[in-house]
């Protein structure tokens, strides 16, 4: 389902405005033309100069169940659904930038929602791009922090068992970008090579923030990507930096991927590291499986590394994509207790229209 609104201004004799409204819905269009008449006095003090543009809009759905195991979490299966639009749309101006604005609207999006993002971007070939994110945006290293093998801590993130040992809320530690932030990226420097940067503005307790990083495809079949973002707490003790490096390489059939992140600060009980590994194999151009590994290291001296694996398989044809995963996470509290051993499956089917 594609929804296309389109809006031009023309200037008419007499002094007046021709409204185009042209909105394409499945194939069919439906025009509404209206004048609007203009004074001379402001014909003489207002000048239009206005470019064609496009809004579109797009939607996702998925259904999905689930289901966990292990000592002290054996609760069955679970069903959910994700649902969302995204409006896009962009426009040249006279000087030749480009102009695009972007939201998702997200119904399971927490307060003060419902947008999941929002953003607007001006861009041009000689100058790269600049964001300004209003909600949702991505610092240099946040482009790049999911691990290589896909987030799997997230099948766990959050679980308690029935003796109250509770999982960390978030395993991969990571620097959020929060509301009204800066992302930069240039124009190709050399072959494959690009530079981002990005601004993080002041906030309560604590001082403005920046991050860089590179990203080079310049030899066939190679992507690096790497960055460094300051992480700014309210006392310096608790700040310092992200830094994410990631490798992937694409040979054949083949793709192989690996990524290191370091959270480091000054107090060595918040840091951490968290390494991880994947390969995908394609088997036709529909259906692809994956196999990868993270582990997950505390600053906490005496803890264990959590260590998570798993196997997925999708199957794309149109826009429907079937998927399903294994995944068995150990030490996911950073202990031995068995109960802190799990396992989940997953099956789902996503839709894009």
């Amino acid at each position: 389902m594609i929804l296309k609104i389109k809006i031009d201004l023309k200037v008419l004799k007499p002094p007046c405005l021709l409204l185009i409204i042209t909105i394409k819905y499945k194939g069919v269009i439906n025009m509404n033309m209206k004048k609007i008449g203009l004074t001379a006095l402001a014909a003489s003090l207002v000048s239009v100069s206005a470019n064609a543009g496009s809004m579109s809009v797009s939607g996702g759905a998925s259904m999905n169940v689930t289901g966990h195991t292990g000592e002290g979490r054996d609760v069955g299966t679970s069903f959910s659904m994700g649902n969302q639009l995204t409006f896009s749309g962009s426009g040249e101006l006279d000087n030749g930038l480009n102009v695009s604005l972007s939201f998702i609207l997200d119904e399971a999006d927490p307060a003060p929602g419902p947008f999941d993002s929002h953003s607007v971007t001006v861009s041009s070939d000689g100058l790269g791009s600049l964001t300004l994110n209003g909600e949702g945006g991505a610092t240099a290293s946040g482009t790049i922090a999911g691990t290589a093998a896909g987030n799997l801590w997230d099948a766990f993130d959050g679980l308690s068992t029935l003796n109250g040992v509770s999982f960390a809320t978030d395993l991969l530690t990571t620097v959020s970008a929060g509301t009204n932030s800066f992302m930069y990226t240039s124009p190709e420097l050399a072959e494959g090579l690009t530079l981002v940067g990005s601004y993080q503005p002041q906030g309560t307790n604590r001082s403005s923030a920046t991050g860089y990083g590179i990203n080079y495809t310049g030899f066939d079949g190679l992507t690096v990507n790497y960055a460094n973002t300051d992480f700014i707490s309210s006392t310096a003790a608790l700040s310092g930096d992200n830094e994410v490096m990631k490798v992937s390489y694409v040979m054949g059939s083949f793709t192989g991927t690996v990524s290191n992140l370091e959270h480091s600060t000054g107090t060595v009980a918040s840091n951490s590291e968290a390494t991880s590994f994947a390969v995908s194999y394609s088997v036709t151009d529909e259906l692809s499986i994956t196999y990868g590994q993270e582990t997950f290291e505390p600053g906490t001296a005496g803890s264990q590394d959590a260590e998570i694996s798993g196997i997925s398989f999708a199957y794309t044809a149109g826009g429907m994509t079937l998927s399903g995963s294994m995944k068995d996470g150990e030490n996911l509290a950073y202990g031995t207790a068995t109960v802190e051993d799990r396992e989940q499956w997953t099956l789902g089917a996503s839709f894009a229209f």
